[in-house]
């Protein structure tokens, strides 16, 4: 007999404090080759009833004041994951108040994708959040954008997590 997967698990290998290597371009969509390096810190944690699960980020060398989380939310009838960007500049709201559309998708072989439509300063873009090597003590995330509806992408931030004791 098999044991069944369940999706509900997916980020489960994320939960606990990271310190976190982040590779960012400072310019975006712009043939930018310029990228920023700096650390930060992060704890996931899980929601009660497998519902999903949510972390922080703060990298005071790098923004000071400036504090992210991801929400991550599980929908058991469409078996994706939906995933909310936050931070203290917008808190992820639009103008009118609602959150910004989050990411939609799923891990395959230890790799998850999740990708949504958006705007990013005045283009329409489709946008990216790739996790890969999960099963490692050094997952990675990276997040791209395209402007040719995903016909090619540009990788504008990675990080390589690290375990905190």
């Amino acid at each position: 007999m098999t044991e069944q997967h369940d999706p509900r698990d997916d980020f489960n290998f994320f939960v606990g404090r990271w310190r976190i290597e982040n590779q960012r371009l400072r310019q975006r969509l712009q043939n930018s080759s310029d990228w920023e390096f700096f650390e930060a810190d992060q704890e996931m944690r899980l929601l009660p009833g497998k519902i999903g699960n949510y972390d922080d980020f703060v990298a005071p060398n790098w923004r000071p004041g400036f504090v992210g989380m991801s929400l991550r939310l599980f929908n058991p009838q469409t078996q994706l994951w939906s995933i909310y960007w936050l931070d203290n500049a917008t808190a992820g709201l639009n103008s009118e108040g609602s959150l910004l559309p989050p990411v939609v998708g799923r891990f395959h072989d230890g790799v998850g994708v999740f990708e949504c439509d958006d705007e990013f300063e005045g283009k329409k873009v489709r946008v990216r959040y790739k996790w890969f090597d999960t099963k490692t003590d050094n997952p990675k995330w990276e997040q791209s954008m395209s402007t040719d509806h995903g016909q090619t992408w540009e990788v504008n931030w990675r990080m390589k997590m690290f375990r905190v004791a």
